[in-house]
């Protein structure tokens, strides 16, 4: 299937084909149509499948016909709520991108700065409201905004909503909004406390979902380093030695630990900064588009900061700190690897972490290979090594999941055709 195969209008038609987008993802040959005629819908897909295309791209479509022409007030129609303040920044740059022929216009709303360049852009209405809860909320009991015309609702990763303490706050944006609404809610992963989440504000919902008992690991290359904790730090230097690993997420537990790594890289000459709740905006922003811009080749994160960074051609994750979760473990390797590409994604282990690996080797039904030899290695020993002299020729073939008792088909992208966010 094609994007012209969904039925999309030529001004929608034009923006995704001008992103140079052909095929659009299983999560986007579902919810499209499904969100074209107007039903709730529950998304359950793993990051990078391309789950804001598949809501910004039919929202942009129900709102043309009626979108306002000139200088008229625009009331908010759609409003998307979403956990961080950079995965706000992004789906506003989506909805930008590909609304850019409609006369669909968007901002976006989030805490950490000043609020008045966001008022000011307020003040004319807009179409689409992109915003993180408590800004939201902030600016509605200042009576600067109205949620009182909205007609579609996005939740975006409710998991990670959740897990951050924001169901107060979506029960309280809900009660601001029209009760006869379309409601979309994406997340990762489908937990007990998100279908309680969405059977209370979702009304018969067309539930999709796209490879939701196995997470998709299949295009990336995953080793791991058995080493002492006191000497992380020596061994992240020396693999960073490799000029091969054009660009690297390494991500820590703390922020702390984020920074104490990020400047660690930087006095070994490695280009670092770190991300992080406590950054200002400002300096998140700029550290990410650093990154982007490849004018730094590593960004060292926390779960929280990196959740929905939206980073083409990351070659590598390592994984400084194993987390506990093995969904997190899957959700911090999928920053590379997106979109059927290959990735190589690391992981340091200390003793204390031996039980997080093993959990998630469990999860994902395979045994991560275990890089043998190298100078940092304790004694943990493990059933399957590979030598330090095979990595490069790893890193070179996407790995499957030997072990996985069913293989999951991957989607197969037309040639020229680029991922979507």
């Amino acid at each position: 299937m094609l994007f012209e195969d969904l039925n999309l209008l030529p001004p929608l038609l034009k923006a995704v084909t001008e992103e140079g987008y052909t095929t659009p993802t299983p999560i986007q040959t579902q919810a499209i149509p499904v969100i074209l005629e107007q039903k709730d819908v529950i998304g359950c897909a793993k990051t990078g499948t391309g789950k804001t295309a598949a809501f910004a791209i039919p929202i942009l479509q129900l709102l043309y016909p009626n979108r306002i022409t000139g200088k008229g007030y625009r009331h908010i129609k759609a409003l998307i709520l979403t956990p961080t303040r950079e995965l706000a920044i992004q789906i506003a740059d989506s909805f930008t991108a590909y609304g850019r022929h409609t006369g669909v216009k968007n901002t976006v709303v989030f805490g950490g700065v000043s609020q008045k360049s966001q008022v000011d852009k307020l003040k004319f209405g807009v179409d689409v409201l992109i915003a993180t809860p408590g800004r939201l909320i902030d600016l509605v009991n200042q009576n600067i905004l109205s949620l009182n015309q909205v007609e579609t609702f996005v939740l975006d990763e409710a998991d990670r909503m959740l897990d951050m303490g924001f169901i107060h706050d979506i029960k309280k944006v809900v009660s601001f909004i029209p009760a006869k609404r379309q409601t979309l809610l994406f997340s990762a992963t489908m937990p007990a406390e998100i279908i309680n989440l969405a059977n209370s504000l979702l009304h018969n919902p067309v539930h999709i979902s796209v490879s939701p008992d196995k997470p998709t690991v299949e295009a990336i290359n995953q080793q791991v380093y058995y080493v002492a904790k006191s000497d992380k730090r020596s061994l992240l230097v020396d693999v960073l030695k490799d000029k091969e690993i054009e660009s690297a997420l390494v991500f820590t537990r703390t922020k702390y630990g984020a920074d104490k790594v990020a400047r660690i890289l930087s006095r070994a000459k490695i280009n670092a900064l770190s991300i992080h709740g406590d950054k200002t905006q400002g300096a998140r922003q700029n550290a990410l588009d650093q990154f982007k811009r490849r004018k730094i080749r590593v960004l060292v994160a926390t779960d929280i900061a990196a959740r929905g960074l939206d980073i083409d051609e990351l070659s590598h994750v390592i994984n400084y700190e194993i987390p506990p979760v093995p969904e997190t473990y899957v959700h911090r390797i999928g920053r590379t690897g997106r979109a059927g590409a290959s990735g190589v994604a690391i992981s340091f282990c200390d003793t204390e972490e031996k039980s997080y690996l093993q959990l998630i080797q469990k999860t994902l039904s395979q045994k991560i290979p275990v890089i043998a030899g190298h100078k940092y290695a304790s004694a943990d020993s493990h059933t399957e090594v590979i030598s330090p002299a095979t990595v490069k020729e790893k890193m070179k073939t996407p790995a499957a999941s030997p072990a996985s008792p069913k293989k999951i088909k991957k989607f197969k992208f037309r040639k020229h055709a680029k991922p979507t966010r």
